[in-house]
């Protein structure tokens, strides 16, 4: 795939491209992945310098921070874009969709092999933060403002701080293609109604009362996240 496919690739999926034109001369997005193209370029070729000043104009320009070094597979989509920081040792599969203020960074001074691994056909919400060494399995959904701190599976959707599983092997769609950020259970309100019953049902002596779907939702994210 080339930078014409990934031009079409973004039109497809954002509403607001109205024609290809305007996403390769208007989106910070496209721009930062020619600019990347050319750094990654020079900087497999061990023009070293070369390429980070080259990355830095891309900085500038277009508020996306990418390392040269950073592996990045074809159809890729950067919505928006600001606030992005991808790290050296990054590697992102195919046809991701990322948003604005996500960070795919190290933990530390760590050397070798210290950022993210994304699968293919991934979403990232919006201010998300994954850091470390980590894999993200294919078609997972990661939800606004989670801290993804270990791997994830396939095809699940991850949201907290830190982000747990919050569903597994849902709808049969590409996430990375939706765009939905907004369908995301709610664990941290799902767990506080669960205790809640749990309380006035030990104070009225209630006994066990039938637990929603969205307590069970907590419950089973709860449980994944202790096991672990």
């Amino acid at each position: 795939m080339g930078l014409m496919d990934d031009a079409r690739n973004i039109q497809r999926k954002d509403p607001a491209a109205r024609t290809l034109a305007e996403v390769m001369l208007l989106y910070p997005g496209f721009k930062i992945l020619v600019n990347h193209r050319l750094a990654n370029w020079l900087y497999r070729h061990g023009r070293r310098f070369l390429a980070r000043w080259v990355s830095e104009r891309g900085k500038r320009r277009t508020g996306i921070e990418i390392h040269p070094g950073a592996k990045i597979g074809p159809g890729l989509f950067i919505d928006h874009g600001s606030g992005i920081v991808i790290g050296e040792t990054a590697e992102i599969g195919e046809n991701c969709t990322i948003y604005h203020q996500v960070t795919l960074g190290g933990t530390g001074k760590d050397t070798g092999k210290r950022h993210p691994t994304i699968g293919n056909n991934v979403l990232i919400g919006a201010g998300s933060k994954l850091l470390g060494p980590i894999t993200v399995g294919d078609n997972t959904r990661i939800a606004a403002g989670s801290v993804v701190l270990r791997d994830l599976p396939e095809n699940v959707t991850a949201a907290g701080v830190p982000a747990v599983v919050v569903r597994r092997n849902g709808a049969r769609v590409r996430p990375s293609d939706d765009l939905n950020q907004l369908d995301i259970p709610d664990l941290l309100s799902a767990k506080l109604t669960s205790i809640e019953r749990r309380l006035s049902a030990l104070e009225f002596g209630e006994g066990s009362l039938a637990e929603t779907p969205g307590e069970i939702a907590g419950q089973q994210a709860a449980e994944e996240e202790n096991r672990r």
